[in-house]
C-alpha cells in the first residue's frame, strides 16, 4: 500500500472518529424566559394562581433547583451572564444597563469566548432566537457609532450597520433571528436575521395601537420607531417558530451533527401582551395568560424533540433572567393573590432574594433522573461550564470565569450537604454585589439596590431598617429567609469575612476554580438517570 493511501485511510478513520463522536453528544437547548418570578411557576408555588402543566411536567422528568440565581437583577447584565458564564464586573468593571434604542456596543467584548463558540468548537450547528439585549453597534451616515437612546433610531444608516459587526452571527451562533431589546418594551422594534435587517425602523410605533387588556397591562411600552408589519402580539409565537425551522431543517439536512439553540421569550416581561389565542385561559388575568403562553411553548419544544425521535439525546434547560416586575408583583397580589417573587423579600432590581433567585429545571433522559429536587446553591453562570463538561470540553482559565459545572448535581451524584459552589455573587440594578457563603449573604450596599420603597405603592412592601446606618446588610437566610434582620453589627466577624472574600473575588478576576475538569460523553455513557427514591 501507497503512503498516499495509508495517509488517506487514515484520514478517513479519523473524519469517521469526529462523526461519530458528534453523533454521540447531546442536543442542547436553553430556554430563557424574562422577568418570570420564583413563584411564577405552579412547580414551584403551590399556591400559584393558574397552573404550568408543561414545564411542571419537566421538572418531574428531570431536575429543578430551588436555589438557582440570575447573575444580575436585570436583563441586559445577566444575558451576557448566560451567553459569557461571567459577572457583567468582568465586562464593565461595575454594572451595565439594560439597553434601549440603538444601544450598544455589545457587553460580549472580541475575546470574550461565548458558550455557542465553545460549542462549534466540539462540531455543533448553533442558533439563536428572540431578545437578544446584550448590546449592538450601529452606524449612522457618517460611519460614526451611536449611542443608546429612541432618538437615535431614525439615525441608523442600514447599510453601514449590516451585518452586525457585533451580533449574535460575530460570536458563535450559525443562525440568529433576533430583536436588539425587548421586543415589546423599548425601540428599536426591527428583527435581526443573520446580522441583517430585512426591513428598517421607518414607521411611528403608538401604544395605543395595542390592547390594554385589563386598562393596564400595556404598561412599558415604549413609543417609538418600528419597522412595518412588525408583530407585537405574537413575538414568542414567531420566535418559537423560527427555533422549530432551524431544529427541523437542521435534522433533515445534518441529523449527525448536534445541535444548540436558546429561545429567548419576551414572557413574562411588561407589557402584558399574550397571542390572542391565549387570552382567558386561565382565571388570574392577562399575565396568568401570558405565563400559559410560555408554558405552551415549552411544550412544544419538549413535543418537537420527541417528535423527531431525539428526546433521549437532547438537554433543554429552562430558567429566567431576574425576578417578577415591580407592578406586576403587585398586581398580581392584589388582584389574584398571586405571589410572583415565591414568598421572597424584593423584586425584579432588587438584591434580595425576590430579585434574583429564579427557576431553574432540566431535563434529559436518561441522564437527568427523574423528579430530583437540588437545594445546591447554583447561578445561570454555571450553564456554560456545565455543558462544557457534557461535550467534555477543557474550559481555559481566562473562560467562564464565574462558572461553576453543576453537572454532578443534574445527574444525582452530588448531595445537596455537599455544595459545589461554596461561594455565589450576585449584582443588583445598580451593579453593586452580593455574596452568598452558605446561607449567610452580604449586601455591599444600604437598601434594595435597585427600586424606591419610599414612594407610591411601594411604601407596603418597605421594611424597617434594624440597623441604622450601616453601609451594608448580612443576612442568615437559614433562619431569616425573608432579610428582615440586618446583622451587620451583630456579627461583625461574618461581615468582614464575606466583605474580605468579595473584595478578593473582584480583585482576582474570577469566582470559578480554575482546572476546571470536564466530565464528557464518554464518563456520561454509562450513566443512566433512574427515578430518585
Amino acid at each position: 500500500m501507497t503512503k498516499i493511501k495509508i495517509l488517506l485511510l487514515a484520514l478517513s478513520c479519523m473524519v469517521g472518529t469526529v462523526r461519530t463522536m458528534a453523533q454521540e453528544l447531546p442536543n442542547i437547548i436553553i430556554i430563557y424566559a424574562d422577568d418570570l418570578g420564583y413563584g411564577d411557576l405552579s412547580c414551584y408555588n403551590a399556591e400559584s394562581a393558574y397552573k404550568t402543566p408543561r414545564l411542571d411536567k419537566m421538572a418531574k422528568e428531570g431536575i429543578m433547583f430551588t436555589d438557582a440565581h440570575s447573575p444580575s437583577t436585570i436583563c441586559s447584565p445577566s444575558r451576557y451572564g448566560l451567553l459569557s458564564g461571567q459577572q457583567i464586573y468582568r465586562s464593565t468593571g461595575g454594572g451595565g444597563p439594560a439597553f434601549e434604542g440603538p444601544g450598544g456596543p455589545s457587553f460580549l467584548r472580541p475575546g470574550t469566548l461565548t458558550i455557542a463558540q465553545m460549542l462549534q468548537k466540539k462540531g455543533y450547528r448553533t442558533g439563536v432566537f428572540g431578545k437578544w439585549h446584550v448590546g449592538l453597534s450601529w452606524f449612522d451616515k457618517d460611519n460614526k457609532r451611536l449611542g443608546g437612546g429612541f432618538e437615535n433610531s431614525l439615525l441608523i444608516d442600514y447599510e453601514k450597520s449590516t451585518p452586525l459587526i457585533d451580533g449574535p452571527n460575530a460570536r458563535g451562533f450559525d443562525e440568529s433571528f433576533i430583536t436588539p431589546n425587548c421586543p415589546t418594551t423599548d425601540p428599536l422594534y426591527v428583527y435581526i436575521e443573520n446580522g441583517m435587517v430585512p426591513v428598517a425602523a421607518s414607521e411611528r410605533h403608538k401604544s395605543d395601537n395595542l390592547p390594554n387588556l385589563g386598562g393596564k397591562w400595556r404598561w412599558d411600552n415604549d413609543e417609538g420607531w418600528m419597522a412595518p408589519g412588525y408583530n407585537f402580539m405574537e413575538a414568542d409565537l414567531l420566535f418559537y417558530e423560527k427555533t422549530q425551522n432551524f431544529i427541523k431543517e437542521h435534522r433533515k439536512k445534518t441529523p449527525d451533527v448536534p445541535f444548540f439553540t436558546i429561545l429567548s421569550t419576551q414572557i413574562a416581561h411588561a407589557p402584558v401582551l399574550p397571542a390572542p389565542e391565549f387570552n382567558g385561559l386561565t382565571n388570574a388575568g392577562p399575565r396568568g395568560d401570558f405565563v400559559y403562553e410560555l408554558d405552551v411553548i415549552v411544550g412544544r419544544v419538549l413535543d418537537l424533540v420527541e417528535e423527531l425521535g431525539i428526546d433521549d439525546n437532547t438537554l433543554i434547560m429552562f430558567s429566567s433572567d431576574n425576578g417578577a416586575e415591580i407592578v406586576h408583583v403587585d398586581w398580581m397580589r392584589e388582584d389574584y393573590g398571586h405571589d410572583a417573587s415565591g414568598g421572597w423579600r424584593g423584586m425584579k432590581r432588587d438584591a434580595w432574594e425576590g430579585g434574583h433567585r429564579v427557576p431553574f429545571i432540566a431535563r434529559w433522559p436518561g441522564k437527568i433522573p427523574k423528579g430530583l429536587v437540588s437545594e445546591q446553591m447554583t447561578n445561570i453562570t454555571d450553564v456554560f461550564a456545565t455543558v462544557a463538561s457534557v461535550v467534555g470540553y477543557q474550559l481555559n482559565e481566562e473562560d467562564a470565569t464565574d462558572s461553576f459545572d453543576m453537572l454532578p448535581a443534574m445527574l444525582g451524584m452530588q448531595k445537596d450537604g455537599e455544595p459545589i459552589r461554596p461561594h455565589l455573587l450576585t449584582q443588583s440594578f445598580r451593579g453593586e454585589f452580593q455574596i452568598r457563603q452558605g446561607n449567610w449573604k452580604y449586601l455591599d450596599h444600604r437598601g434594595s439596590g435597585g427600586n424606591q420603597y419610599e414612594k407610591g405603592f411601594m411604601k407596603k412592601y418597605a421594611l424597617p431598617e434594624t440597623a441604622g446606618d450601616a453601609p451594608g446588610q448580612l443576612y442568615n437566610l437559614s433562619e431569616d429567609p425573608g432579610e428582615t434582620t440586618n446583622l451587620y453589627y451583630a456579627n461583625e466577624e461574618k461581615r468582614k469575612e464575606l466583605q474580605e472574600l468579595l473584595k478578593h473575588l473582584k480583585l482576582s478576576g474570577r469566582s470559578a476554580p480554575k482546572n476546571r475538569q470536564p466530565i464528557g460523553i464518554e464518563k456520561l455513557k454509562g450513566l443512566g438517570g433512574q427515578t430518585k427514591k
